[in-house]
């Protein structure tokens, strides 16, 4: 039996456009002489819709287009997703599999609608009497259905499995998914015998009796697919928002850098404008690396010193006397050396970069980390702002592979300056952080990556990492290279001290920071926003924690 997979991007709320798609994606199919079609979960309407869900002439809408697809079935099956009335799911609905041809519509197959989740099963229909089942899915990256879990089931079956994700980008608000596409076919004997590129719109026709000899897939980095998911979400997100061009912050650090290059390599050098923003605590090195990186790229650069700017407002609004019947007499602001720190973020993002975007009409980027994000290592209505966080899902580790994969496997060439990659990560707000005397950031990456990560992936917390640490396992229960935690604490007392610093910071001020944070791009199932619900509630010493202390 020959079937079309139908890899198809699928517009959230718009019914009208994705029946149009469908129709054509038919017409293609027929074409190619398949006598079915087999179309994600949810083709119709998207997933990720809010409140959209709550209004009972949306569902009846993408009921009609499905009659529209009915009669689009011409002497072909096809299987799609839909909506429908009843059930237990988001405001009363189901996820349906419909079978359509000439006109016929019938449901095969449905499930309770879960429209504030993100991980979802598929839609299975078996084909009667031709040991084929079908998989329809609507599940965002990296939580699509695995292909163990899949190859079980045909394996258990024992029957050919075709699967279709959907493609394309949705969000619930400030997290934004990508949906990778890729359908796969798994023979009887649970052998994956396809699997088409993900992000790839197309329509793949397969012969259940004459699937491909299976073969394994070349090895990857793992970071391969997290690149290409950057890569889409940008240049998707950016044509829904209607802009064409981005401002970037280069400082000469990493993230900046990595942020620069993957935008270069989304939209093009040409809609790419970078901003050197040096102060009197920006070294020479970091500055001729930020000069470098921008002739790698080919993208326009300006170099715009913050000193002067900054240096006024400090004196300025430390000379302007507070009036009012509660000020004392000859009130003024002391501008502190921690308060001048943030000012030059503010600075840079409110002034400069906001400005420049304005006028050169772009938006600027945010560029943090999801370290920085997850202890609000950056400052609010500054290096916080932005229109998009591209890296906020990626820890400080997977910010370095980012970087050295673009350079070996997209660039193919030292695009991103290996004094970049090489640098102790560094904010450059003072002296204490002079890179070129080897200061820089409080977080020790190699360690601290590892155990907020424990936090925020896996849930830990601090009961559960002390504990680990008395039993002298903690690198191997959070993942980090052996021997760390001895050299950076070398007593248990500092080995606290430093765990209640982050926790508290973690659980306290962090989660203000990450409520007024941009948009930003999930790519590990657990992204900050939608994917990691938060209550400012502060921290907790459990019993047990306690009594660990004290010992």
């Amino acid at each position: 039996m020959k079937i079309a997979l139908i890899s198809m991007e699928i517009i959230p709320g718009r019914p009208d456009l994705n029946a149009a798609a469908m129709a054509e994606r038919i017409r293609e199919a027929k074409d190619a002489h398949a006598e079915l079609a087999l179309f994600p979960a949810l083709s119709l309407s998207g997933l990720f819709l809010g409140s959209v869900w709550k209004q009972p002439s949306f569902v009846r809408d993408c009921t009609a287009y499905a009659e529209e697809i009915a009669a689009a079935a011409d002497g072909i099956t096809v299987i799609f997703g839909n909506v429908a009335a009843g059930g237990e799911g988001c405001c009363g609905l189901s996820r349906t599999l419909l079978h359509a041809r000439d006109g016929v519509l019938r449901e095969v197959a449905r499930r309770p609608l879960h429209g504030a989740g993100t991980r979802f099963s598929p839609l299975l229909y078996e084909l009667p009497g031709a040991h084929v089942i079908l998989a329809a899915d609507a599940s965002p990256f990296p939580l699509c259905f695995e292909a163990r879990t899949l190859a079980k089931t045909a394996q258990e079956q024992r029957a050919v499995l075709l699967y279709v994700n959907a493609l394309g980008l949705q969000d619930k608000g400030k997290t934004v998914y990508t949906f990778a596409g890729s359908a796969q076919a798994f023979r009887a004997d649970g052998a994956r015998a396809l699997i088409t590129p993900a992000y790839k719109d197309g329509v793949t026709i397969v012969d259940t009796a004459a699937l491909p000899t299976p073969s394994d897939r070349p090895a990857e980095p793992a970071i391969a697919p997290i690149y290409r998911t950057l890569r889409y979400a940008v240049r998707k997100f950016l044509a829904r928002i209607h802009m064409k061009r981005v401002v970037i912050g280069i400082s000469g650090g990493i993230d900046s850098a990595v942020a620069a290059a993957l935008y270069v390599d989304a939209i093009g050098a040409e809609n790419v404008l970078l901003v050197n923003m040096p102060s009197k605590f920006n070294s020479a090195t970091t500055k001729g690396l930020a000069a470098q990186l921008a002739k790698n790229l080919g993208c326009r650069h300006m170099i715009v010193p913050i000193e002067e700017s900054v240096s006024y407002t400090a004196k300025q609004l430390s000379e302007i006397p507070i009036e009012g019947a509660a000020a004392a007499p000859g009130e003024r602001l002391t501008i502190s050396s921690f308060v001048r720190e943030n000012m030059q973020a503010r600075n840079r993002s409110g002034r400069v970069l906001g400005t420049i975007a304005a006028a050169w009409g772009a938006g600027f980027t945010c560029n943090g980390n999801k370290a920085e994000t997850t202890v609000g290592y950056a400052t609010l209505y500054g290096d916080l702002a932005g229109f998009l966080c591209a890296l906020a899902d990626l820890w400080k580790y997977q910010v370095y592979d980012l970087a050295r994969y673009l350079n070996e496997h997209v660039y193919g060439r030292e695009t991103i300056p290996q004094g970049i990659i090489d640098i102790v990560p560094s904010a450059e707000l003072s002296d204490a952080q002079n890179v070129d005397e080897g200061k820089g950031d409080p977080i020790h990456y190699p360690y601290h990556d590892y155990l907020f990560r424990s936090f925020v992936e896996a849930d830990r917390n601090p009961e559960d990492i002390l504990t680990h640490y008395a039993d002298d396992d903690l690198e191997a229960y959070i993942g980090c290279e052996k021997g760390l935690v001895k050299t950076y604490f070398p007593t248990a007392e500092d080995f606290i001290a430093d765990l209640e610093h982050w926790w508290g910071i973690y659980r306290g001020m962090a989660v203000a920071k990450r409520i007024q944070s941009p948009p930003l791009l999930s790519v590990s199932g657990r992204a900050y926003g939608s994917d990691y619900p938060e209550s400012q509630i502060g921290t907790y010493e459990t019993i047990t924690y306690r009594a660990l202390k004290e010992k």
